[in-house]
Order: C-alpha cells, then structure tokens, then sequence
C-alpha cells in the first residue's frame, strides 16, 4: 500500500465568524501522485493548499506531512516547496544561480550546489540556458526555472498554485505534459490548484472537486468524469446534459426512468443509487442523432430537431431541441447518423439517442428550482 504523503484531518478555516473558506476536509494525499485541488474561485483549494504550505494557520483540524503533525510548524520548517503563478525570479542572477539559490541558503557545499543544478537544469531542459537571466527567457522557461528551484531543495511534496495560469493557451497545453513528465521522473508528490478542468485532467492521478470550501467528488480522471456523483461536478468537469425523470422499473442491470417530457430511457442501476427521483446525465460527446424515420430506434431514442451548429474547428457542435424546450448539445466528432445519410442542418428532425452504459445519474434540482444554462452550450450548469 502507497505512503500517505499529506493527510487533512476535519481541517477548517473561518474568516470573521461568517465566512468559512474550508469546511471540514479530510482527505490524503499519497507518496509519488500527482493530486489536484479542481474548482471555480472562491471554492477553498488555494485556502488549502497554504494551508498545507504553512502560509496559513487553519482555525481547527489536523494536517500531517509523512505521518508527523505540522498543523502549526512554520513553512520553512516544513519539508515542502511551493511554485506560485508569480515566479518571483531574481533578475539580477542567472538561471543557475537562481536554481542554486534555496542551497545556498542552507550553505550546502559548492561541489554538491553545482552537480544538483546541472541534474535540475537537465531534468527541465534548460542546460543551454543556465547563464541569462530571467528577462532573457520566455514564460515557459521561466516557469521551468520555478520549478527547478523548487525541486532542488528535494522536498517531499512540491505545492503548484496555478503556475501555468500566466501562460498562453499554446505554451500552457506544452507545460502541462512537460509538468506530468517532470513529476514522473522525481517522482515527488505533486499538490496542484487550478479552475481549469483540463490541466486537471491532463496531468492528475486523482482529483478532488472543489465547492463551497469542501469537495464534492474525488477520484481518478476519469472516473470523476464519467461518473459525476453531484449537478455540480457533472457541470463543472465538462458539459453535460441533464434531463429530469422518475424512475419506473428495473430490468437486470439497468433501470427505467420516464422522462419528465414523456420518453422511458435506461441507464445502469448503480447510478440511481435508491433514489426515485433523478436527473438522467449524457455527455455530450456520447450522443449520437440518428434519423428521426429510423424504424428501429435505439434504447435511449427521444426525438427532437437541430436548432443551430457551431464549427469550432476539430469538431462540430450541434444544439438539439426536445419535444418541451429542452436543449441537448452534441458533439460531432462522435455522432453518426443512424442512416448514414447527410449532415443534420439546422431545423432537420433528428433522434438524440445514447449508449445506456453511457449514461449516469445525479439529484434532481428542488422543486420550483430554474437549472441555469452555460451561454454557449446550452448545458445546465451549477
């Protein structure tokens, strides 16, 4: 069994008496992952991870670095490093004195300064370098100097709040593999914060989903994206359909739930979970629009008509209205007509269909309650 790392017990931090930035998480962290703190601002994941820095005191709970207590020990008495989005390079020194800077603090001898530099301007690849300084660099390198000086005080665990988030979409995309690479070789425990779901996808062996200061879901990437447990994580790690329904019957592994707008469709009855009442999830790459004459519909089959298209360039993006204004959105890349017939063009009748195996489940909005709509996709969202 994997070490564990870091480990939160019940840990809390309250602002004033009515603002709880962390309610309550507990959760750990283990040797050699690379774990994300996923969420919108505001959610708590950066109050958490100072928290774990030691740049901020919790107001109650427990917080363990390699099973010893450090709940209250300063950040430099702490075996861990932080990388920020502000790099806080010096100007006036090189790249490798940058990089060099932490050991020589701790007088670390020269000879062992210069060897563990050239390993960590190696493992970031910026050997040829080591000799400009920082306003001769890009951005991306700047970042891998970041972390180099991190990781070259070998700590246990290396705390990442939002590095890539001052970087272009292009260089950001190239840092994120670069970043899962280097966290392989090290083999250090990465912490990493950020709001954008991909990054988190991308580079996390599991993530925690964060909202209103505790998480909602955690787990592995792809378990928490094909098995959202909450409205809010199926909304906010990737678009998704939500359709309301009450559920009817079982038959073997799966479920019937009928439609609020009158179709029965099936999913898998792990995902209902007890529940009665439920809002039935489909990604909206897992739709396909088969032709609304087929004779022989598929299981999960509703009819509706294309209501507008987007070319977004790798794919296309199709909005669906149902029979009681419903709005269902579909990717191209993994639709196939039905009749193999022409591309649907807005107004054409169509049938949303889906794999039951392809469908999950999550708490239906209270009664009375308006789903919001994401403005481009027309998926609901929290």
């Amino acid at each position: 069994m994997a070490q564990v790392d870091v480990r939160l017990v019940d840990v809390t931090k309250t602002y004033g008496s009515d603002v709880r930035a962390v309610d309550g998480i507990s959760l750990d962290v283990l040797d050699g992952e690379f774990f994300s703190l996923l969420g919108p601002s505001g959610c708590g994941k950066t109050t958490t991870l100072r928290m774990i820095g030691g740049f901020e005191e919790p107001t109650s709970g427990r917080i363990e670095l390699q099973g010893e207590e450090v709940t209250w020990l300063p950040p430099h008495r702490r075996n861990v490093n932080t990388v920020f989005q502000n790099y806080a390079l010096f100007p006036h020194l090189s790249i490798r004195e940058n990089v060099a800077f932490g050991l020589r603090r701790r007088k670390v001898a020269d000879a062992e300064v210069r060897t563990r530099v050239a390993e960590m301007l190696e493992l970031v690849e910026l050997s040829a370098l080591a000799d400009r300084k920082p306003g001769q660099i890009s951005g991306g390198q700047a970042q891998r100097v970041a972390l180099a000086r991190a990781l070259v005080n070998r700590p246990a665990v290396l705390l990442l709040d939002e590095p890539l988030g001052a970087l272009d979409l292009r260089l950001r995309k190239q840092m994120q593999i670069e970043l899962k690479r280097i966290q392989v070789e090290v083999g250090i425990t990465f912490i990493y914060v950020t709001h954008d779901q991909e990054e988190a996808m991308t580079m996390s062996d599991r993530i925690a989903v964060m909202n209103h200061g505790r998480y909602e879901q955690l787990g592995a990437p792809a378990e928490i994206y094909e098995r959202p447990s909450t409205r809010f994580v199926a909304g906010f790690l990737g678009a998704s359909n939500l359709l309301p329904g009450t559920v009817v019957g079982a038959e073997g592994d799966h479920v019937a739930v009928r439609l609020d707008l009158g179709p029965i469709v099936r999913l898998p009855a792990a995902a209902i979970a007890g529940r009665s009442r439920v809002d039935v999830g489909v990604r909206p790459e897992k739709i396909r629009l088969g032709s609304a004459g087929a004779a022989t519909p598929g299981v999960n089959a509703i009819p509706g008509h294309i209501q507008d298209l987007s070319y977004t360039g790798v794919s296309t993006q199709y909005r669906v209205a149902l029979a009681d204004g419903h709005l269902v959105t579909a990717y191209a890349q993994n639709i196939a007509r039905a009749d193999g017939g022409a591309s649907a063009l807005p107004g054409a009748e169509v049938l949303v269909e889906w794999d039951p195996a392809d469908a999950f489940a999550v708490d239906p909005l209270p009664a009375g309650t308006e789903p919001a709509t994401d403005p481009v996709t027309g998926a609901p969202i929290e």
